[in-house]
């Protein structure tokens, strides 16, 4: 155990890890949202497209809430933030459930359960990274895998509520069950110790605070990559169905197997990649990432696409986008410090709402799959050239910059 948690014992870390894979359970579930499209739109006489914008919506609130949740955490504690998120994701749901509008839905459902969903998830996450800081990719990938869990979970459960209760019913639940898991959860949580810069052969590592991270090249070169994984991730996932029948002919039914493929892998990303960036350096877990996500992307792009290529295709972005999100906080922390992740990091997670966004957007603007196939494309040969050149800043009493060690 480090330094700076010995004071502390060992079963408050324990405690604030099992705590967080609650929480983190329990926010995953908003990634369930497209079983209810079809039921929305029919009770508000919308069409799906603009009841799906919900998640659009709520993917760009958790980005927003989750680069300010630092600032709440430093004034109210994590465990008062995150039962605070809990009951707004209850209101959320609460007001989901009585939405009688499309503006309603996506106050309800977009602004307010995303705005809850990412006050708890960064806070969260990093608050345990900083607990285990010598076990910084497995604890990552404990949190996010639950996180991941949580969608899988929540499918089925929301399932067997659809065909035994109302929709109202439904998301009521819904809410009651993510806000009592997310207090539980909160309630396990305490918030690390401050973390002692650490010293190796190198020099000593040093926090850095936001505004003296946004001045260096390499936050922007990290925000970037992170952008484009989140973009073609995004992207792929929500549209896999249709780049089935569209482009390989596929049925309905057959198509629909993606989403199990991409859960799958998704999950296996995360699993993998994360313990993976313990025993290597990060940055190059992440130029791994990025070559899968290449050749996902290089199969749909040049390939004559069959049942088996597009399954491939798309489990090869999904894997790479779960490791990329997983092995990011430690990798921020590699390059910032610890004790300032949350907001160095919060900043840079503002890609994920961004990127669900642009890519929809790219997408409708110019139509069809080969153009926003192609700039992903683009995009993630840029980002590899960047992770292979990108240095971690230099450490105090050296000059200049060293190569990246994980």
């Amino acid at each position: 155990m480090s330094t700076s948690t010995a004071p502390f014992s060992s079963r408050t870390r324990w405690l604030t890890l099992a705590g967080t894979v609650v929480m983190q359970f329990a926010l995953g579930s908003v990634y369930t949202w497209s079983l209810f499209n079809g039921k929305l739109s029919a009770k508000l006489d919308e069409p799906i497209s603009q009841v799906a914008f919900s998640f659009g919506l709520l993917s760009l609130g958790l980005a927003i809430a989750s680069s300010v949740a630092g600032k709440l955490q430093e004034r109210f504690g994590v465990r008062n933030v995150a039962i605070g998120a809990g009951i707004l994701m209850a209101i959320g749901f609460y007001l989901t459930a009585h939405a009688s509008n499309i503006y309603l839905l996506w106050l309800s459902a977009g602004v307010l359960v995303g705005l809850a969903d990412g006050a708890g998830y960064l806070m969260s996450l990093s608050n345990c990274v900083k607990w285990f800081p010598e076990r910084k990719g497995v604890i990552s990938a404990c949190a996010i895998g639950a996180y991941g869990l949580g969608s899988l979970g929540f499918k089925f459960i929301c399932g067997y509520l659809l065909s035994v209760t109302s929709l109202e019913n439904t998301f009521i639940i819904w809410g009651a069950m993510a806000m009592t898991m997310i207090i539980i959860g909160a309630l396990m949580m305490t918030d690390a110790p401050a973390q002692q810069p650490t010293q190796n052969a190198l020099g000593t590592t040093r926090d850095y605070t936001l505004a003296e991270s946004m001045r260096l090249p390499q936050y922007w070169m990290l925000a970037l990559m992170f952008l484009t994984a989140c973009m073609s991730g995004l992207y792929i996932i929500g549209v896999a169905k249709d780049i089935g029948e569209s482009l390989v002919h596929l049925t309905s039914q057959t198509a629909a197997n993606a989403v199990t493929v991409i859960a799958i892998a998704n999950l296996s990303g995360r699993l993998v990649l994360g313990v993976l960036s313990d025993k290597m350096a990060r940055i190059r877990v992440i130029s791994l990432a990025q070559i899968v996500s290449l050749a996902g992307m290089s199969l749909l792009l040049f390939t004559q696409m069959n049942e088996t290529s597009f399954y491939l295709s798309v489990a090869c972005v999904a894997f790479s986008f779960g490791g990329t999100i997983t092995v990011y906080p430690s990798l921020v922390s590699d390059f910032f410090g610890l004790n300032n992740l949350t907001k160095n990091y919060g900043v840079i997670y503002l890609g994920f709402g961004i990127g669900s966004v642009l890519g929809s957007l790219i997408a409708s603007l110019f139509g069809g799959f080969t153009v926003i196939f192609s700039l992903i494309a683009t995009l993630l040969t840029l980002s590899l050239a960047m992770s292979l050149l990108i240095r971690q800043p230099a450490r105090e009493r050296h000059a200049q910059p060293v190569l990246q060690r994980g």
